[in-house]
């Protein structure tokens, strides 16, 4: 893998609205900034590979709303382990796919901002915070492992 695209989940309901995590939407903001997501990754001529996301619905409706301004790409794969993952987590899963080009992942901080940090800075500690529908690019210069890859990009909505 020479490019990393990590998208943090759009803005949902409160869990309080749905009562249960897994299964809370995105709002009516949430859903503008996941097509916002997807018609930045079109203008900047970005097109994951493959795409792995989280399970939960949050992150189901913010990669199906992202990919939609996009041709042509893979059907999200659902990957349990994303929901509630370590950085360390994120990587054994992002390892398995080491062959593809251009992956994209849709997860849930403090997850994925802390795999940005872990790649980038080395440390998983040092997290600066990702909001509801950013977007982070990623490029390695061979391994994937921490302090490996250039933060090319860093998007929000």
């Amino acid at each position: 893998m020479h490019e990393l695209i990590l998208l943090r989940h759009a803005e949902a309901v409160p869990i309080e609205t749905s009562g249960d995590d897994r299964q809370r939407p995105l709002s009516g903001h949430g859903e503008q900034e996941a097509q916002a997501a997807g018609l930045w990754l079109a203008s900047h001529n970005i097109r994951p590979q493959r795409v792995l996301c989280s399970p939960a619905r949050r992150t189901v409706e913010t990669a199906r709303l992202a990919l939609t301004a996009l041709d042509s790409l893979p059907v999200p794969q659902l990957a349990e382990e994303i929901y509630d993952a370590s950085p360390g987590e994120l990587l054994a899963l992002l390892d398995q796919h080491g062959d593809i080009g251009s992956v994209m992942l849709v997860g849930h901080n403090p997850g994925i901002e802390r795999l940005v940090a872990l790649l980038v800075e080395g440390r998983s500690d040092d997290f600066r915070g990702m909001p509801p529908g950013a977007l982070a690019v990623l490029h390695l210069d061979g391994m994937l492992e921490p302090g490996n890859a250039r933060l090319d990009v860093f998007w929000s909505p």
